[in-house]
């Protein structure tokens, strides 16, 4: 299998290294809008490089997507109407108008399309959903989230980003999604300018805190940063009424324990590629059989969508200080209806409109 990596940034070189290395990929090649970068890249991981878009995704077997945001939408469509199996990086696309066409295209041409969610491949967040879905956990009663960044991404990166809630809180809302089942009713959001006055500038908060209502009445409360001074912390809580589970905590949490008897910590992770690094390679082991046809995505393009709408509610929220309902958001491609959320948790379901 050939396939085209598209974007050789920080997350495309470690998604080059990784299939360059996969026994079922025959050859890697490397395309990026900097001049120079997918040689540099192709050299280090033993790739192929190319300066064409077109002689990339035209002579690949298959398409991954590592460039920046804004480029998504533009990209899946081109691969997508060349009839290429296609792995894109979180968010399918910038915005929710962008979102909605083109889960239209994929859906209508049944386009075959991965979502890069890497936590899916976390083994806890699998376990925890497993549990969720055998009647482990009980009852669900609460959910609680906690994504703590090491530290501020530069200024350059914040116009573009999207804002908080779509760049990045969008994990966060896609595992609440995986993991329990269901969908989120209404959500209130708030955001305040802690870290960083840079944030100001561009109408953006680094700092804020989610209260979402889930499809049964469960709760789930969210806080973020953009800066926490002891690492990377990325959390997620369950409490029902048959168990009480965590993800996230164990040696390398970077939160330190005032209580007497707590064991000792390592250093705290360092950033995203470090804590999900084993989560990014399954979830790219497992593009390679969605490729071939032999499986179905494991992270449609409708869960990107579901997920968007999640981020573009918080935001609404946050800017009109009131809690506003995902029905409020419900902008739907025409035609297409829409498909239980189980399918989120089993990764179940190509992207087509008859999708069950």
């Amino acid at each position: 299998m050939k396939i085209a990596l598209i974007g050789a940034g920080r997350i495309g070189r470690m998604h080059g290294a990784f299939l360059a290395r996969h026994p079922e990929v025959d050859a890697v090649l490397v395309h990026d809008v900097i001049p120079g970068t997918a040689t540099q890249v192709a050299e280090e991981i033993g790739a192929q490089s190319t300066e064409s878009l077109d002689e990339a995704i035209s002579t690949a077997d298959a398409v991954v997507i590592a460039a920046p945001t804004d480029a998504h939408a533009r990209l899946v469509r081109t691969a997508v109407e060349a009839g290429k199996p296609t792995f894109v990086e979180k968010p399918l696309a910038f915005d929710l108008d962008d979102t909605v066409e083109l889960l239209d295209l994929i859906e209508r041409s049944r386009g075959r399309v991965q979502v890069g969610f890497q936590r899916r491949f976390d083994p806890a967040y699998r376990e925890a959903a497993r549990l969720v879905a055998d009647g482990g956990i009980g009852r669900l009663y609460l959910v609680r989230l906690i994504a703590h960044d090491a530290s501020p991404p530069p200024e350059s990166y914040i116009p573009t980003s999207g804002g908080l809630f779509r760049d990045s809180t969008i994990h966060d809302f896609d595992a609440l999604r995986f993991v329990t089942g269901q969908e989120v009713a209404e959500v209130y959001a708030v955001g305040a300018v802690r870290v960083s006055d840079v944030f100001a500038r561009y109408e953006d908060v680094d700092t804020a805190g989610a209260v979402l209502t889930l499809g049964d009445g469960a709760i789930a409360v969210l806080s973020q940063t953009r800066h926490n001074p002891r690492g990377y912390d990325i959390r997620m809580e369950l409490v029902g009424s048959g168990d009480a589970v965590s993800i996230g905590i164990g040696p390398k949490m970077p939160s330190r324990s005032l209580e007497a008897d707590a064991p000792p910590m390592e250093a705290g992770w360092d950033g995203f590629i470090t804590r999900f690094e084993s989560a990014y390679r399954a979830e790219l082991g497992a593009f390679i059989p969605f490729a071939r046809g032999e499986t179905a995505s494991p992270c449609t393009a409708r869960d990107g969508f579901e997920a968007m709408r999640i981020a573009i509610a918080a935001t609404r929220s946050r800017e009109e200080r009131r809690p506003v309902r995902l029905d409020e958001i419900a902008v739907e491609p025409a035609g297409s209806p829409v498909p239980t959320v189980s399918s989120a948790r089993k990764g179940g379901g190509a992207d087509r409109p008859d999708w069950p």
